[in-house]
């Protein structure tokens, strides 16, 4: 006897079938309100014979209604149904108009919806992106979840392996910097630099960088682990601790993107100025300023000094004036203050 048909009127076809039809609704149906009404009618109707010869088929028919309820109800799930139905749902975009990597793995099959909550859930809880999550929960490889930032982002992902950055580009940033960015520059391209990140590239660094090789900047995804390694290789201890800011280095890359030497009687350009350097190149030069402004007071005071520390020297120097130290280490210091604030600060 076919139970679908002779209870709840269902066509001849597919056993069992689809969750739509079993409650008798139009597929795709979204209105979870319309779901339960369906399934408390229909519930009613196949209690009726739940204590007669067929209450073996009756509780097996309640219970897949209920399940099929559950389903269509549930949104996470019934998405997930739906798709499998053949239904096609239109990307859904965060707040800047783009496709979420969630959902980007989802629809390159790498995740499913139910899997995709747990990450959200377990995200929220460490304190990780999306990217992190799905790798340290095993759910995903770490190239695929770059390639789904990548397709967050709009930026292309690139294999390290297969790219070798030129030196000409590698120069002009210094080791401290490319380390606490996490970023390697490759080359040139089209009159654009390539930059290797891992993730969306700052503001910041990105004026930077196009101001240090006077070319728009093209970021491009990799895995962590590929720019760790890319970082360890080319700059290692002693390897670029400083970047070259020189003329020549800038116009070796500048050429590259253009295809044209500079005209040999083109003026060279200005000096960097102070608000130019990176972070830990200003914090190096305020520290030197310093120890030229106390060197600059301590250097005229070295007679007194060794008057007082050696009887011996002091017997020797002793005609030589204590005020004339002072006076020396006075105008040293307000001359080299002066320099330092005003020229080697600017």
């Amino acid at each position: 006897m076919d139970f679908y048909k002779e209870w709840l009127g269902i066509p001849e076809g597919p056993r069992p079938p689809d969750h739509y039809e079993l409650l008798r609704l139009v597929r795709f149906e979204d209105e979870s309100d319309k779901v339960r009404a369906h399934y408390k009618k229909l519930n009613g109707h196949v209690r009726k014979y739940a204590t007669g010869q067929y209450s073996v088929q009756s509780q097996d028919l309640l219970n897949e209604m209920a399940k099929a309820m559950l389903c269509l109800t549930d949104p996470v799930r019934k998405r997930e149904y739906d798709e499998g139905l053949g239904r096609e749902f239109e990307a859904e975009l965060d707040e800047f108009g783009r496709q979420p990597l969630l959902d980007v793995l989802v629809r390159n099959g790498d995740l499913s919806r139910e899997q995709q909550t747990e990450v959200e859930e377990f995200a929220d809880r460490r304190g990780l992106s999306h990217r992190d999550a799905v790798v340290q929960m095993n759910l995903v490889k770490p190239t695929k979840a770059a390639q789904a930032l990548a397709v967050q982002l709009g930026y292309s992902f690139v294999d390290l392996d297969d790219m070798l950055p030129e030196d000409d580009a590698l120069d002009l940033v210094s080791r401290a910097m490319v380390k606490r960015n996490s970023f390697v520059p490759l080359f040139i391209d089209d009159g654009q630099l390539l930059v290797a990140v891992v993730d969306q590239i700052d503001h910041e660094l990105e004026d930077e960088l196009r101001m240090r090789y006077e070319v728009p900047i093209r970021p491009v995804i990799v895995t962590p682990r590929s720019i760790n390694q890319s970082i360890a290789q080319y700059y290692a201890p002693g390897m670029r601790d400083d970047a070259k800011i020189s003329s020549t280095s800038m116009d070796a890359v500048s050429q590259k993107s253009t295809g044209k030497k500079k005209s040999k009687d083109k003026k060279s350009s200005s000096p960097i100025g102070f608000d130019q350097l990176s972070a830990d190149e200003k914090k190096e030069r305020k520290q030197y300023g310093i120890l030229f402004i106390c060197w600059s007071a301590i250097i005229p005071m070295l007679p007194v000094i060794l008057k007082m520390m050696i009887p011996t020297v002091g017997l020797k120097l002793a005609a030589y004036p204590n005020m004339a130290s002072f006076v020396l280490a006075g105008i040293s210091l307000i001359a080299t203050t002066f320099w330092v604030t005003q020229k080697y600060w600017k």
